[in-house]
């Protein structure tokens, strides 16, 4: 500790943008406000001068590098990092910079936490699971879904009372239809070019197979309902033949006038807000997926591929839909439903879901478990 106040060390890659990085934002703000000190160490990134603003100190490490011998000499830094500070936990959210955490955490005889993001691939003869392993290998380990929770459990030996479940948090103060001003709005639906008379049903997520972005489109073309305009929003990160099979499906089904592809949105709370429904169609299970509580927050009607963490924050018929994997049958019957849905169900169903990211899915209540994890390995509670 430093002047009775405790010293937290988060650590990850780099801080560009993605839920990993807006995650550890979040807890720097968090344990800030808690009054405790805050310090992220990473590759750097685009990211980092928001660290400033909830007076985190920043410190930058090639902690994004999987070679042993850098691995080994960020462990010897990050323990001089912590003698220095005074730190009392290191908190690790990837495997490379968890390995360095690690060997820092040992060496230095300070505990080390970790959060399982993801469903990491185990790879050919579980080749990868040593590797993937070191994120079970914290006094706790943080599960960002029970998905997640029950992967751990199905693919690594570890202690089930060391996994605390501890959903990914909406920002609830930012996605509210309340706090989008009517110029906000205006702006976003000029630059898109977007019709005042048609819904707009919208699927947010880089272009990328598993997105279902073509799964999406194939739905589009079975639907019985033929007026809406149809976004996909999101960076196709250099995969530019992808964007061309996506083009080229689009011609192919005659979707020309009905579908448009953006780039990268910075105001997804305005995007939400110019939506009707809002799809998540990943064809791999997302460990927790914020879309589809970003979206709930806003009152909007959502459908999601019935795994991963879209279970548990979507409960079929009552706070969105879910439709099997890849059903492209499924997910066109799912839209039309919603279309022949009176205002009165659209409405009831809206304040469900609302009402539900509230409850159980906000900012504030991941910050709080996460700080209540910290407390109880530093015996403060």
């Amino acid at each position: 500790m430093l002047n009775g106040k405790p010293v937290i060390l988060q650590i990850l890659p780099r801080l560009d943008q993605g839920g990993v990085e807006r995650g550890t934002i979040e807890m720097a703000d968090a344990l800030n406000k808690e009054g405790w000190i805050s310090i992220v160490v990473s590759g750097g990134g685009r990211l980092v001068h928001e660290l400033a603003r909830h007076k985190t100190e920043h410190i930058t490490l090639p902690v994004f590098s999987k070679n042993y011998f850098k691995m080994r000499k960020n462990a010897k830094e990050l323990v001089k990092i912590i003698k220095e500070k005074n730190v009392d936990i290191i908190h690790a959210r990837s495997r490379a910079p968890a390995w360095s955490a690690k060997w820092a955490a040992e060496e230095a005889g300070i505990p080390l936490v970790t959060t399982f993001h993801g469903a990491y691939n185990i790879g050919p003869i579980k080749l990868k699971r040593k590797y993937n392993a070191v994120m079970t290998s914290g006094v706790k380990t943080i599960a960002v879904s029970n998905f997640i929770k029950q992967h751990i459990l199905s693919n690594y030996e570890v202690d089930e009372n060391k996994i605390e479940v501890i959903h990914r948090g909406v920002d609830i103060d930012k996605f509210d239809i309340k706090k989008i001003s009517q110029e906000r709005l205006i702006a976003l639906s000029q630059k898109w070019n977007l019709p005042d008379d048609l819904p707009i049903i919208m699927l947010p997520g880089r272009l990328t197979r598993w997105k279902g972005q073509l799964v999406l489109l194939n739905a589009l073309a079975k639907m019985k309902h033929k007026n809406f305009r149809c976004l996909f929003v999101g960076s196709d990160q250099g995969r530019k033949g992808y964007l061309n099979e996506m083009l080229k499906k689009i011609k192919k089904l005659h979707l020309e006038s009905v579908c448009q592809i953006v780039d990268h949105c910075s105001e997804m709370d305005v995007a939400y807000m110019l939506s009707d429904i809002v799809i998540s169609a990943s064809t791999d299970p997302e460990a927790f997926g914020r879309v589809v509580p970003e979206a709930q927050a806003m009152g909007k009607m959502v459908i999601a591929s019935n795994h991963g963490g879209a279970t548990e924050t979507v409960k079929d018929g009552e706070t969105g839909f879910l439709v099997p994997v890849g059903d492209e049958e499924a997910l066109a019957k799912a839209l039309d439903k919603i279309f022949d849905m009176s205002e009165e169900e659209k409405k009831k169903m809206s304040i469900a879901a609302v009402e539900s990211v509230r409850k159980d899915f906000s900012k504030e209540k991941m910050c709080k478990k996460t700080i209540d994890v910290y407390k109880s390995i530093l015996n403060l509670n």
